[in-house]
């Protein structure tokens, strides 16, 4: 996988990471579960090798896939590595999390051990983290639950960058590692259940027989599974239920004896679990806890049928991906977030504002306005500034926790919140992942056009988008005399202040360096100066690092964004303004330090 400073992560390679990552679940037995898992690592996670030694009754371990190479798969595909090696291997390892890594200059030891191995010569590295032939890079893959079974292992070599992997390569190497010990432990369910299933098609004695098997797989499964009942009045009424899927959501067996999955299912997900075919079918969706919550599962459906009557039941196997569905947020948080303030980064705010734009030209969409197809503003959304704290920027939040969890929604660009902008689609989405649409460019959509104010510095009564472009005045000085450490201690501390000064649903990003943006919807020409004269004066205070008092100055720059501009010309507007109001005011009010 490339190497890439975090949390500036390239969508298309998170996209290459959920695609081999939901392509685990597309295979049918446990081999073609194995060749998927060495596939993907190949094509998901950009190392040229890949191979999956699996564990075997005896302990032992085999090589049961291999990606990469057609030599090296014919040479070493079904050796068998002793369990005694593989754990000197595993133990000897430097640990990165649950990943194991044995450098070129430890592994000449491992050489004459049983462990096949595929590798080539090589030259020294010629810097610190360069990838050598010799090095070796395990990902175990461990049953679910608290006895951590080793399932098998994953070893992978020569990654297409030739740098080791930095943290989020780890890291997504040992999510992808845990996600095919639970595709493998599923494929080896599912090869069970269909055994037992086939059975229960044989005669009378054979079948006592078989839905013994069954019932013990049943109840004893390590996920969730459900039998449902097909056709007539009862369509869909859960008859059967494992204490996995009790436990996971909180209700007693008798109880789920009472709904359907219709009944338990998030209003959103209706449509998708309506849409989802009985014989094979898949889905992605949130099933409701006792408590309230909802928790993401994949649905997984096939049809127990008799020869005779045709289908009998619907069997259902529900597996927990809440924790997946909590990385890939996370990925994507990372991916559109500055690491240092964890406010909305560059990319995140260009999306944002152009989510608010369309091509129709602003007098298209005032003559939609007076036609009544309601583009600009309804008065509710006016005001916010007129009377200064009362106006919807109260300071009761400048308290709260910086270190809160990014996980929940919050202001958007405090620091250690998730940034997202609060939205009349938020509240539909608060228990899953879903994103607000962006809008439309006609006038019967749900796009609301953004006009800006007419009349320059003069309050015409408009109320649009300000866009606030704010430089920090002395804040060179300070990173050169003090350092980069008490530089970023500023940058947090002015991004908390920026923070705590907008209203909930604003939007306060950092473009880079000492460089901020702050996008404040339904104000007037006056609103948005009475804006930028309260954050500056916020940002004036001095700042204390490490015992010492810093001060920062700031010049803001007022643009308007309006529907007809694209994202550059309302972000250059601004910044153009910011100068302009830069040059204009005297040095010594300037002057920061």
């Amino acid at each position: 996988m490339e190497t890439e400073s975090e949390p500036y992560v390239r969508l298309s390679t998170l996209r290459q990471l959920h695609q081999v990552v939901a392509d685990l679940n597309t295979a049918r037995s446990l081999a073609d579960t194995l060749q998927t898992v060495a596939d993907g690592v190949v094509a998901g996670l950009n190392y040229e090798l890949a191979c999956v030694n699996l564990v075997r009754p005896d302990g032992d371990l085999v090589v049961a896939a291999f990606a990469g190479s057609s030599a090296a798969e014919a040479l070493i595909t079904g050796r068998v590595g002793s369990r005694s090696s593989w754990e000197r291997r595993l133990s000897m390892a430097s640990a990165w999390g649950d990943l194991r890594f044995i450098p070129h200059t430890e592994g000449w030891v491992l050489m004459e051990d049983d462990v096949p191995q595929w590798h080539t010569d090589g030259p020294a590295p010629r810097f610190e983290d360069e990838w050598h032939p010799h090095d070796r890079l395990y990902a175990p893959m461990y049953a679910s639950g608290s006895g951590r079974e080793l399932l098998g292992v994953i070893s992978v070599d020569r990654p297409r960058n030739g740098r080791h992997p930095g943290p989020w390569g780890q890291e997504a190497l040992q999510m992808y590692a845990s996600q095919s010990a639970i595709a493998i432990s599923n494929a080896r369910l599912r090869s069970n259940m269909q055994r037992a299933l086939v059975r229960l098609e044989r005669e009378q004695q054979a079948l006592r027989a078989s839905e013994e098997s069954f019932r013990q797989a049943f109840e004893y499964a390590p996920s969730g599974m459900a039998i449902a009942e097909m056709g007539g009045d009862q369509h869909g009424r859960l008859l059967r239920t494992n204490d996995a899927l009790c436990r996971l959501l909180g209700r007693p067996a008798a109880a789920m004896r009472r709904y359907s999955f219709a009944d338990l299912v998030h209003p959103e997900d209706i449509g998708t679990l309506l849409r989802t075919s009985a014989e094979g079918g898949r889905a992605e969706l949130r099933l409701g806890r006792r408590d309230g919550t909802y928790v993401w599962v994949s649905l997984r459906n096939s049809v127990v049928a008799d020869a005779a009557d045709g289908p009998r039941f619907l069997l259902t196997h529900v597996e927990d991906i809440e924790e997946r569905k909590r990385h890939e947020l996370q990925l994507a948080h990372r991916a559109s977030h500055d690491a240092l303030t964890g406010l909305p980064n560059s990319a995140e705010l260009r999306s944002r504002l152009s989510a608010r734009l369309c091509e129709r030209p602003a007098a298209h969409a005032a003559v939609d306005q007076a036609a009544g197809y309601g583009g600009g503003y309804e008065s509710g959304r006016d005001g916010g500034y007129e009377t200064g704290r009362e106006s919807g920027y109260p300071g009761h939040d400048a308290g709260q926790d910086p270190g809160h969890s990014g996980y929940d929604s919050g202001h958007s660009g405090q620091p250690g919140h998730s940034g997202y902008e609060v939205s009349p689609y938020e509240h539909e989405h608060e228990h899953g992942f879903g994103f607000e649409p962006a809008g439309g460019v006609g006038p019967y959509d749900h796009h609301v056009h953004t006009v800006a104010p007419s009349g320059g510095d003069i309050d015409d009564g408009t109320k649009g988008l300000a866009v606030l472009f704010c430089d920090l005045d002395g804040f060179k000085s300070i990173n050169d005399r003090f350092g980069h450490h008490t530089g970023d201690a500023v940058l947090i501390e002015v991004a908390r202040r920026l923070t705590t000064g907008v209203r909930d649903g604003d939007t306060v990003a950092r473009l880079g360096g000492d460089e901020f943006v702050v996008l404040a919807d339904g104000l007037g020409a006056a609103d948005a100066a009475d804006l930028a004269v309260r954050l500056r004066n916020a940002i004036i205070p001095p700042i204390r690092v490490d015992g010492r008092a810093v001060r920062v100055g700031a010049s803001f720059g007022i643009g308007w964004a309006e529907c007809g501009m694209t994202v550059e010309e309302v972000l250059n507007s601004a910044d153009q303004r910011m100068y302009v109001e830069k040059r204009s005011r005297a040095k010594v009010h300037r002057r920061a330090g």
